[in-house]
């Protein structure tokens, strides 16, 4: 399955949709006020993919395992120490409310981050190619 996302900026318009397969959705993200670019930066976007991969993740194998969740929450953080620089320190917690016992949560989170998808390919460091350079 392939995911894209696409941004589409000039001035204070901005655009942005993402999309998995052919199912695209537009997402609200405002530009920024002085115009020129988005109003939340790509560190943020990480750190949000990191987060709602791991949210999603937890409902996908809870449900596979047979354990309810009541609610989740995910905070994801990193350093990012300059400009070309890569973060450091990535971190994320997650808090899970459930009628669950201690053990089966904690065993579910420790599957889930062994199988998220976005942390994996982050740990993995796949190279990032740009493609093409287009007027």
């Amino acid at each position: 399955m392939e995911i894209s996302a696409i941004v589409r900026n000039a001035g204070t318009d901005h655009v942005v949709a993402v999309r998995t397969g052919s199912d695209e959705r537009a997402l609200s993200i405002p530009a920024k006020e002085s115009g020129g670019g988005s109003g939340v930066n790509g560190g943020e976007l990480l750190m949000l993919a990191l987060a709602t991969c791991y949210c999603n993740d937890l409902y996908r194998e809870a449900a596979r395992l047979g354990i309810a969740l009541d609610a989740v929450e995910v905070e994801a953080t990193a350093v990012f120490p300059g400009i070309g620089l890569a973060a450091s320190d990535i971190r994320y917690r997650a808090r899970v409310t459930s009628p669950a016992g201690a053990e089966a949560i904690a065993a579910l989170l420790r599957q889930t981050d062994a199988v998220a998808e976005v942390h994996n390919t982050v740990r993995s460091g796949v190279p990032v190619v740009l493609v093409g350079e287009e007027a």
